[in-house]
């Protein structure tokens, strides 16, 4: 591995980053690209990976979309009377560099039939609208989560559909070589992507609608390599839990070599949650 270190640093700078949403492109039948830009990006520095941004989005039951004023003045969005500001953790899936020296960023947003102010805003999304984030201002950062230590000697990575886009970020990634058994778990086939990594990855994709298991009987059920492992799974939190419990209690990770992120929890809304994950 190319890391040095397993360690976040003590001190993340992050500050409220006004942007533009730019452009919108579904992925598939359950997830919506938003790509955000403009001059109020200007200084957001993520480190790739895992790396979250939290989303200011208005609350309540007729909240839309969620309105910064010009310039970027103020402490947050602006929104209707009797709604309150919410915010959501999600993945970066991509920052770029313009040519012209602007900052562009990719959020990948699942959409839901009954869903929250996140699946609400993103369907009503247009370009020219306004979203405030909060983000670092460096590179390494505590928002990165996947920091495998230097002796690693594969990864299993696990992910659903939530956390798509930080596994799709760490393929990227990954050292040239490195061994990787990758399990990613989507509701429908049209939900797969095409995913880039110049890793030794072996990618197995779960799809439900077609009565795949789910990532954790996957795992239980597979041949691991020897080796010194680093496992990173990210999902809804019963599923994550369960599986932590198996590499640790059952396959014998260390402890420390697994790094586990709840993005969401079945049968609880986006507001029971606190706000917290993807959903």
């Amino acid at each position: 591995m190319t890391s040095t270190t397993a360690a976040a640093p003590e001190v993340a700078p992050f500050r409220p980053f006004d942007l533009i949403v730019l452009r919108m492109r579904r992925l598939g039948p359950s997830i919506l690209r938003v790509t955000l830009g403009g001059p109020g990006a200007d200084g957001l520095r993520g480190g790739g990976r895992d790396q979250s941004l939290s989303v200011v989005l208005p609350g309540g039951p007729s909240a839309g979309r969620a309105v910064v004023p010009a310039g970027g003045g103020g402490t947050g969005p602006v929104r209707p009377e009797g709604e309150r500001a919410v915010t959501r953790s999600y993945a970066v899936r991509a920052q770029r560099l313009r040519p012209d020296g602007s900052t562009e960023v990719d959020l990948d947003f699942v959409l839901h039939r009954n869903g929250g102010p996140a699946s609400r805003w993103a369907r009503a999304a247009a370009p020219g609208d306004r979203l405030r984030v909060l983000g670092p201002t460096v590179a390494d950062n505590t928002a990165v989560r996947f920091r495998p230590p230097a002796d690693t000697g594969w990864v299993l990575i696990r992910a659903d559909e939530t956390a798509l886009p930080a596994a799709a970020a760490i393929l990227e990634w990954l050292p040239a070589g490195l061994p990787a058994r990758v399990w990613l778990e989507v509701p429908r086939t049209e939900d797969r992507q095409a995913l880039n990594t110049a890793a030794k990855a072996r990618i197995g994709w779960l799809v439900r609608s077609e009565g795949a298991a789910c990532g954790v009987e996957a795992v239980r059920a597979a041949e691991l390599p020897g080796g010194t492992p680093y496992a990173w799974i990210a999902g809804e939190a019963s599923g994550v839990r369960a599986l932590h419990h198996h590499l640790v209690r059952e396959r014998g990770f260390a402890p420390e070599r697994v790094t586990s992120a709840a993005y969401w929890r079945r049968g609880l809304s986006e507001e029971q949650t606190g706000g917290s994950g993807t959903r």
